[in-house]
């Protein structure tokens, strides 16, 4: 007959047979307790995911804006349209979407998105416009200039019997002058107005390079390319016995002496170059 400290062990060891038993068969497994104390939890059978950043996931492209001499990067997404676009100009420069000439591949449609437009990854956007400040900044010294002139040119003689002019005019009117209508006025020609003496007696050519807001000035050597708002003043006077052509005056520096003159400029167009030159077409 066994004793009652052999039947105490007998049951201790069923109660551990019982309770391994019941973990093999699928039973929920209670944390061990690690060496050092701590209790470990069961691994859980997936990791959950939160989800993905909205903006992060979307296709952006980064670009750069360049607007008076100043450059910015922009990223934004493709899908943006070109109203939006516009936005953050306005954004980046102060300059008001009304006042700006976007230009990629030719003027930026409004309507469409960077997509359609096929704007890639480093690519520049041309901007051409002024601030409210900076027409008011820069128009009103220019008028004040003009109407100075002006009351100076009116106790002078007239610019074409002065000698340093006669002797450009002299020449006769050149053989391929463009066309002249007196007493009307034209819109800039899409081509250059060519056909013109400057102040040597060599041919002349001027294009007008709105979206890069620059007057080309090209002759048989060279052509330079003089940004707009550096023009100080646009000054003209007709021809006499040829009214239907003006002799004119970019002043490029802050005295007359930086006159730059080109002789037989179609009439129709003087007012257009004027307008375009000083700032005007900003306003169209």
């Amino acid at each position: 007959m066994a004793s009652q400290d052999e039947v105490e062990e007998l049951g201790m060891e069923a109660d551990g047979q019982k309770a391994q038993l019941s973990c093999e068969e699928g039973g929920d497994a209670v944390p061990r307790a690690s060496e050092d104390g701590s209790t470990a939890q069961p691994e859980a059978d997936g990791a959950v995911s939160n989800g993905g950043d909205s903006e992060s996931e979307k296709e952006l492209v980064e670009f750069k804006i360049i607007w008076n001499k100043n450059k910015y990067d922009v990223k934004l997404p493709l899908d943006s349209t070109g109203a939006s676009l516009k936005q953050k100009i306005h954004t980046l420069t102060g300059l008001p979407p009304a006042m700006q000439k976007v230009m990629f591949k030719g003027l930026l449609p409004e309507d469409k998105t960077l997509r359609q437009i096929k704007v890639t990854n480093g690519a520049k956007v041309m901007v051409v416009g002024s601030t409210i400040n900076d027409v008011l900044a820069v128009t009103t010294p220019k008028e004040t200039i003009q109407q100075e002139v002006k009351e100076e040119e009116n106790k002078k003689e007239p610019l074409c019997r002065q000698k340093q002019h006669r002797k450009v005019l002299d020449k006769g009117k050149p053989e391929d002058v463009m066309p002249s209508l007196k007493g009307v006025q034209e819109r800039l020609p899409t081509t250059p107005i060519s056909g013109m003496y400057n102040k040597s007696g060599g041919k002349v050519r001027l294009t007008f390079k709105l979206e890069q807001d620059q007057l080309w000035i090209g002759t048989k050597e060279r052509t330079e390319k003089i940004p707009m708002g550096s023009i100080k003043n646009v000054i003209s006077e007709p021809i006499e016995e040829h009214e239907d052509y003006h002799m004119m005056a970019f002043q490029l520096g802050p005295t007359e002496a930086s006159y730059y003159w080109v002789y037989w400029v179609p009439a129709q167009y003087v007012d257009a170059i004027k307008d375009t030159v000083l700032g005007k077409w900003q306003y169209f």
